[in-house]
């Protein structure tokens, strides 16, 4: 017998053992080779998405913590982009003052306006005059992103789109989106009309810092209105844990735009991504950065990133020479200072050459009644007119009324506090707006009576005021409507002709 072990061992043995061999071998090369080969595709992954990004010219992103303020990622976050439908998260937070301020309610109705029904989609296609409620216009703005929308609602706040757009501009610096200009309500492209990736983000933040009660309305998936069901354009609600809004945007200047607010776990950031090529790739990219930046982001105790900006207005002190003094308190008169002078100095003619040195209390009495009878006669900014003048010439003449030039200028004075409304006056109101400001109250009632003449002509203005959670408004109304019915019917045809109303009881 042998001792060597092949001489020993079968002959199948030894096959088999070889054959082992040989499969070990070849199964370790191609576990290798596979290794190596998904490390190379996951590189070329890697780099074709940096690629991709790099050479998107309308691409950038930005990531903040929401309790720190501290940067999490940020790319081209300072470059000057369009907002697309981003910009109707500053229309939104516009309402959502106005709803604060007492100025509007959530159940006043938003008339669709020309301008608005012939925006271009996305839109609900409200018909010019048909209307909707506040609250529906809020959901309608954050789910459709509905243009037509925007557009009525910016009309109804403040006059025309072009006075909306410049009052979501001031905002904007006063949060300190100092590089954001806007020139419309629904985010169209127009020229001058930019922003930042970081400046969108200051806003998403400030919506949830300023609103946190109202801010609900970004997680509305679906919204109702009629038969018809709009679902929210935002696909991230729902899908990423700890999504809770805020809003998409679209148009071909912008690419696909999104802003994203995470709270989850302690931790909570907000996130721009502007300029994707399609939704879906904007998509993924916003949840890639989610999750690459949101474990990074603070567990701390929150704290106030955006400070509240104040609504109210500057008061800018006009010297004597060029303007005179208004009074503090009282209506605005209803006629000018260069009518008063006219005034003054015909009745001054008619009777300088008779009048007594010595003017008792009852004759100046009288003169102020009659131009008191004068101002609430004539409307707002008022011509003399010929038979005017002559009456208050003969009224003046005549022997109970006879006075001196010194009186005729005691009453009528630059500085002569018009006489007071009552603070209460009795019967049913129409009131049309409520502000922080009493001339903008005034102004307001001036518009509209001088518009609507023939409705309001035996109207009386009034102003009274309300304090609530601690700060004074002023209500503008038009008094002196004898029956409920009166009050009703005059409101709805100021409807009609696209006015805000609403009949209350004095």
């Amino acid at each position: 017998m042998r001792t060597g072990f092949g001489s020993t061992s079968p002959r199948w043995w030894r096959g088999l053992l070889h054959g082992v061999l040989s499969f070990a071998v070849v199964a370790s090369a191609t576990v290798v080779t596979m290794d190596t080969a998904d490390a190379k595709r996951k590189k070329y992954k890697r780099a074709s998405a940096s690629k991709a990004i790099a050479s998107n010219p309308r691409y950038a992103a930005f990531v903040m913590d929401a309790k720190t303020g501290k940067t999490l990622y940020a790319r081209n976050a300072d470059k000057q982009r369009y907002p697309a439908s981003l910009t109707k998260m500053m229309t939104v937070y516009l309402i959502f003052e106005d709803l604060k301020s007492g100025r509007f309610k959530k159940s006043d109705r938003v008339v669709m306006t020309r301008a608005g029904a012939r925006r271009p989609p996305s839109k609900i296609g409200l018909r010019v005059g048909r209307s909707i409620t506040m609250n529906q216009a809020i959901l309608s703005l954050v789910t459709k992103s509905a243009n037509d929308v925007a557009t009525a609602v910016a009309q109804k706040l403040s006059g025309s789109e072009a006075a909306f757009a410049r009052r979501m501009t001031r905002k904007a610096r006063q949060l300190g989106m100092r590089n954001t200009t806007f020139k419309n309500a629904s985010g169209l492209t127009q020229r001058g009309q930019t922003t930042t990736a970081r400046d969108m983000a200051r806003l998403g933040i400030a919506l949830r810092e300023h609103f946190p009660r109202q801010y609900r309305y970004f997680r509305t998936r679906l919204f109702k209105l009629g038969r018809a069901r709009y679902g929210n354009h935002n696909r991230l609600l729902g899908r990423v844990r700890g999504v809770d809004g805020i809003k998409t945007g679209y148009t071909r200047a912008s690419g696909f735009n999104l802003v994203s607010s995470v709270r989850t776990g302690g931790r909570s950031i907000v996130a721009v991504v502007m300029g994707g090529r399609t939704g879906g790739r904007r998509n993924r990219h916003m949840t890639s950065l989610i999750r690459r930046t949101l474990p990074k982001a603070s567990r701390s105790k929150q704290r106030r990133l955006i400070a509240r900006a104040s609504t109210k207005r500057k008061v800018v002190k006009r010297t004597a020479k060029r303007t005179r003094t208004l009074p503090k308190v009282g209506p605005k008169p209803t006629f000018s200072p260069k009518t008063e002078d006219k005034i003054a100095l015909r009745i001054a003619r008619a009777h300088a050459e008779s009048a007594p040195s010595r003017v008792s209390k009852a004759e100046i009495a009288a003169v102020r009644r009659a131009l008191q009878k004068i101002a609430a006669s004539r409307r707002p900014r008022p011509s003399l007119r010929p038979d005017t003048a002559s009456s208050v010439m003969a009224y003046a003449a005549s022997p109970r009324t006879t006075a001196s030039i010194k009186a005729v200028q005691l009453v009528t004075r630059p500085n002569a506090v018009p006489p007071r409304l009552p603070k209460s006056v009795k019967g049913w109101h129409i009131q049309i707006a409520a502000t922080d400001s009493r001339a903008a109250a005034e102004r307001s009632l001036d518009t509209v009576r001088r518009k609507h003449r023939r409705l309001l002509r035996n109207a009386q203005l009034h102003i009274p005021t309300v304090r609530k959670n601690g700060r004074l408004f002023y209500r503008a109304r038009f008094a002196g409507f004898a029956s409920k019915n009166r009050a009703r019917a005059v409101c709805r045809a100021l409807k009609r002709k696209r006015v805000s109303c609403l009949a209350v009881k004095g």
